[in-house]
């Protein structure tokens, strides 16, 4: 329920303002816009953090992982063909979740073809990792250096190519790291 307060206490802010009551606080218009942005909008809690390199207190990221959502087994897509500058026909299919872009794919109708192969397996990749980075910006999910070898190591077509080759690095850099921890704990 709101209902305007003489100029008191903001109980947010602490600042002396004209307030409104809300479920038993009285805010101003500064930390009402905050509280609405919060109950009606939590994600952007988060996104904020994230822009300004703040943290959130533990609880918080406790809330927020509990509110990811999971990618349903069947999605709406749309399907676009296009053309690339050597005129070869790609196909790009954008899976939606609510309106917004999910998940993205990449084919031609000419993936047998030895000379598109290096870049079937670039383009791999690139829809791979723009879907991950889609799903953790409109479904909360948690990116990881994991997540992202794993679909380096799914993108890769054959031994050596690029996506073999980052994966193996980064995957050299995990235990690295892993272990560096391991010597820190006492």
């Amino acid at each position: 329920m709101k209902k305007m307060t003489d100029t008191e206490l903001c109980d947010g802010c602490g600042q002396v303002d004209q307030l409104v009551e809300r479920d038993g606080n009285e805010f101003c218009r500064h930390c009402l816009t905050i509280v609405d942005a919060l109950e009606n909008r939590p994600e952007l809690l988060t996104h904020l953090c994230r822009l300004t390199g703040s943290a959130l207190p533990a609880d918080q990221q406790e809330n927020m992982s509990r509110r990811q959502r999971d990618l349903p087994d069947v999605l709406d897509a749309v399907r676009y063909r296009t053309r690339d500058r050597e005129q070869n026909t790609w196909y790009v299919s954008v899976s939606e979740m609510e309106g917004d872009p999910v998940e993205i794919f990449a084919s031609t109708a000419f993936d047998r073809d030895q000379h598109l192969q290096s870049r079937i397996s670039n383009l791999t990749t690139i829809t791979r990792l723009i879907s991950l980075i889609l799903r953790h910006i409109y479904l909360g999910e948690v990116l990881t250096l994991d997540k992202t070898v794993k679909q380096l190591r799914r993108s890769s077509r054959q031994k050596n190519d690029l996506p073999d080759m980052l994966s193996k690095v980064l995957s050299n850099y995990r235990r690295h790291a892993i272990g560096a921890e391991k010597e820190e704990t006492p």
